[in-house]
């Protein structure tokens, strides 16, 4: 009697990459500006969270401001655009 192998056929999930949305530090927007349009664009950042990442880019020119799928990233960096900030996504690696 020979024994057979079976293959599963299991369906895997791929986890979409993810994608960093960063904003960069400019001279043309209020810090009272940029902390606003960040806690109407990404729901989820607390006042202080916003305040932080405002702070992080005025001091090194650039800052993260949330980690997530690349269409929701795409949506936070050309709404953060539309308000006048500088944004720019990229592959969290």
């Amino acid at each position: 009697m020979s024994v057979q192998t079976i293959e599963k056929n299991s369906t895997t999930r791929k986890i979409a990459p993810r994608y960093r949305v960063l904003l960069h530090n400019d001279d043309y927007n209020s810090m009272e500006y940029v902390v606003q349009v960040l806690l109407t664009t990404v729901s989820s950042l607390t006042q202080p969270q916003a305040v932080s990442i405002m702070m992080e880019a005025h001091h090194n020119g650039l800052a993260l401001v949330i980690t997530c799928a690349q269409e929701h990233a795409e949506f936070y960096c050309e709404t953060l655009k539309s308000h006048g900030l500088s944004s720019t996504i990229e592959p969290d690696e």
